[in-house]
């Protein structure tokens, strides 16, 4: 077991089909450094990101047989799950109604990972932690700070997820309907629900485009959400909605020059 709990959202990373033009559209966006990984005979394999020595998310290049197909953009953020045990969980998630859209594999001494895909149609990764447990940091400016789920069937989504990973769930508005994901609910049961809370389930309503799929999608805090907007635009990157002003914060979900969707928040501060 990793030092993080079992179903916390702790790690992201971007295919894309421009790994160089990634990594300077988010190292100019977030201040990251990024650090290349390679295999003993020098063919690059992984980005590693990080700020102030801590790393935040990882870049890998999109596999050629996914470029160019249609509805597929350059770039594409997958959120990773902590678990205690991939296979168990991939067992639970078929049992439940979900897909194994890529089965559990080592990832070397790294961990063991896998993609599945729930009942709803959203995919996303589990991450068994080995030598590698996850981001060194949340919660800041330039890290993950949330992970979110459209979907059309939020019931069956939470149903899904209580029985494959454990979570909980906490009603934080009524329309359109959203429940936060808690893990206290169903692991620690140490009353601190906030502690543990860096996901959300959120119905698509009437005001979403009508061929919107369900998705998981990373969010990053950001100091300035203005500032944020500017720079994504100076690097290449669009703004696909917002800026949003919300309860929890200014949110704006942004494009990188590739076509990658992420959001930012720049977090509200108690009055």
């Amino acid at each position: 077991m990793g030092k993080y709990p079992h179903g916390l959202f702790t790690w992201a990373d971007l295919a894309s089909a421009d790994v160089e033009g990634a990594k300077a559209f988010y190292s100019g966006l977030f201040g990251w450094d990024a650090e290349d990984q390679f295999d003993p005979d020098g063919n690059y394999i992984y980005t590693m990101f990080s700020k102030a020595g801590s790393v935040t998310a990882g870049l890998g290049k999109m596999p050629e047989a996914m470029q160019g197909q249609p509805g597929m953009p350059g770039g594409l953020w997958s959120s990773y799950i902590n678990v205690d045990d991939a296979d168990a969980v991939v067992a639970k998630a078929t049992a439940s109604g979900g897909t194994v859209m890529m089965p559990a594999m080592d990832v070397m001494t790294s961990g063991r990972m896998a993609f599945l895909i729930d009942p709803t149609g959203a995919m996303f990764g589990i991450w068994q932690p080995g030598d590698h447990t996850g981001a060194g940091v949340f919660n800041e400016h330039g890290a993950m700070t949330w992970n979110e789920l459209v979907t059309r069937d939020v019931g069956g989504a939470k149903s899904f997820y209580e029985a494959t990973l454990g979570w909980g769930f906490q009603l934080m508005q009524e329309a359109p309907e959203y429940w936060a994901i808690t893990l206290d609910t169903k692991v620690d049961g140490d009353g601190d629900a906030d502690d543990n809370m860096n996901g959300g389930i959120m119905a698509i309503g009437d005001d979403f485009p009508p061929e919107m799929p369900p998705m998981w999608t990373v969010y990053f805090q950001v100091d300035d959400s203005a500032a944020a907007i500017a720079k994504a635009q100076e690097l290449g990157g669009s703004v696909v909605f917002g800026p949003m002003d919300t309860n929890a914060g200014i949110i704006v979900g942004l494009a990188d020059p590739q076509g990658g969707n992420f959001t930012v928040i720049q977090v509200a501060t108690a009055a």
